[in-house]
């Protein structure tokens, strides 16, 4: 018996003989549920092959599109008429996106954090968004809840934090750090309005507390002061030596220094994997140093997260079990597409910080029916299912070949040092300790040096420019650098010279251009 509205029950997943679309079907063509799985199947194997076909054709990382030839063409699209075939979208994005979008997994992208990612994971990624689960409540994600848990608990355990860790999935490492420090803001408040001899009100101690981190620590540190609603004088910034990792005598001092002005250490931020230099900083004596003076300690390992499951050098990250929190980034040395992060704790009962109570999510009753709940420990609602990538890249592949992947191009990186070292066109700065390598073309005479900052600036766009590789830099003492950023296992030896040479073309015809420009204006 039917009703106005009624829907058909749907036929069972073998069934290929199903009666046409029903009126309501028809009028909601692209609304995925059981009457649309057919569309739906060639909807995303069109994606997937314009994809492909991309990336199995693509001899180049970038195009060399810049924004001022590309914007025109995306803001005259008339969104308001919509082209309703989906033909006719994928060819339209194939213009606006997929032709000069930057591909990661080309051997000669060196810029950037970025992975090339695993297939299990994008899997995971299909999946996650067809079910569209919100990991904040149980009634909303079921088993997804367990298997983020189960994940952190997996991830906790590879750190070795102890019986009474837990954490939570976020969208990167900054966010991560984010809560991280809120979490180390709200125990310093609570302890030093315990200790004060009179009681002090927030607004007494904010001002006074203070985050402890490195040179070369990432600028998520001070972006969290700010948001905290901490001042801007609330970061100090800790020497490093020359390899660019934190000294722990210089942090000695600066502990010291704030307890003699009266102002509350609520952190001490510790680097695992710096953006720049890949340098992990000595974590077991800035631990000695937090246990010594009773502080926070962070570790920020967004980009050293891949050593945890290294078959060769998971030893760099000793003394990371010693954290209060620490920030994992999956998606950079996991090979997760993004996002994929998390942020992790020693003691579970710190997440009381990011917890408040809603009647529709989260009520108390749900504890006492121990009714698993991740609401309580976000600083977000609505989260994606970002775990199931990394659930399926463990359980397809395994930990040991995530891990090997990242010796890969941490191998990668150390022979490209090597390869510098000897070149006489290029000086390089430190020795990494993961895959990046920061370096400059030095000119060989001194008026060419000169002009240094300006050939390594162009050397870098015109490159990119041209579309044949992508490149980063950064600034060292006060002059500009290039960088390799490596985490592309495919990138050989060859790829790296090939891109040097390209550089130190691109820099050369600069000083060449610049010199000749400087003696004709002279004579004449």
């Amino acid at each position: 018996m039917s009703f106005p509205g009624h829907i058909a029950e749907a036929p069972s997943a073998g069934d290929t003989s199903a009666a046409p679309a029903s009126g309501a079907a028809q009028a909601r063509p692209h609304l995925f549920n059981h009457l649309t799985v057919d569309s739906y199947r060639r909807s995303l194997a069109a994606g997937i092959d314009r994809v492909a076909s991309r990336i199995a054709g693509a001899e180049r990382p970038f195009t060399g599109m810049s924004p001022a030839r590309l914007a025109p063409e995306i803001s005259g699209i008339d969104l308001d008429r919509p082209l309703e075939d989906p033909a006719a979208a994928l060819d339209e994005l194939e213009d606006v996106y997929l032709r000069d979008a930057v591909y990661f997994h080309h051997p000669r992208y060196l810029a950037h954090l970025n992975c090339p990612v695993v297939i299990p994971a994008l899997l995971g990624e299909a999946v996650l968004t067809a079910v569209n689960s919100s990991l904040d409540t149980w009634d909303q994600s079921a088993g997804g809840t367990l298997i983020e848990r189960r994940l952190i608990d997996w991830t906790a355990e590879r750190i070795g934090l102890g019986p009474d860790a837990d954490g939570i999935f976020t969208s990167g490492g900054t966010q991560s750090n984010f809560q991280a420090l809120l979490l180390a803001r709200e125990e310093a408040l609570e302890l030093a309005a315990k200790n004060a001899p009179t009681p002090l009100e927030r607004h007494e101690i904010l001002p006074r507390l203070r985050i402890l981190t490195s040179e070369a620590s990432h600028f998520s540190v001070q972006k969290s002061a700010k948001l905290l609603g901490l001042g801007r004088d609330a970061v100090i910034a800790v020497e490093t030596g020359p390899e660019r990792r934190m000294r722990p005598a210089a942090l000695a001092r600066e502990i010291e220094r704030c307890r003699a002005d009266d102002l509350v250490v609520m952190a001490v931020v510790a680097t695992a994997g710096t953006t720049d230099f890949g340098s992990i900083d000595p974590l077991p004596k800035i631990a000695d140093l937090c246990r010594w003076a009773g502080l926070w300690f962070h570790v920020d390992a967004a980009y050293g997260c891949g050593l945890l499951v290294s078959p060769t050098r998971r030893h760099l990250l000793d003394g990371i079990e010693r954290a209060d929190s620490v920030t994992v980034d999956y998606h950079k040395s996991f090979f997760q597409p993004v996002s994929s992060s998390a942020v992790l704790v020693r003691d579970r009962a710190t997440l009381r910080h990011a917890t408040y109570y809603a009647d529709y999510l989260n009520p108390a009753r749900m504890a006492e029916q121990r009714i698993p709940n991740q609401v309580d420990k976000s600083i977000q609602t609505t989260r994606r299912f970002d775990a199931l990538k990394l659930w399926l890249t463990l359980r397809i592949m395994g930990a040991d070949a995530i891990g090997s992947l990242f010796d890969e191009v941490v191998d990668r990186a150390a022979e490209a040092w090597a390869l510098l070292t000897e070149d006489p066109r290029f000086e390089v700065v430190t020795k990494s300790q993961l895959s990046t390598v920061v370096f400059r073309y030095l000119p060989a005479d001194q008026r060419g040096r000169d002009l240094a900052d300006g050939a390594n600036l162009h050397a870098r766009e015109a490159l990119a420019a041209s579309g044949e590789a992508v490149v980063a830099g950064t600034k060292v003492d006060g002059r500009h650098y290039l960088k390799f950023t490596l985490l592309n296992p495919e990138t050989s030896l060859d790829d790296i010279a090939h891109v040097l040479d390209l550089l130190a073309g691109h820099a050369g015809r600069y000083v060449d251009e610049r010199l000749t420009a400087e003696l004709l204006h002279r004579a004449g």
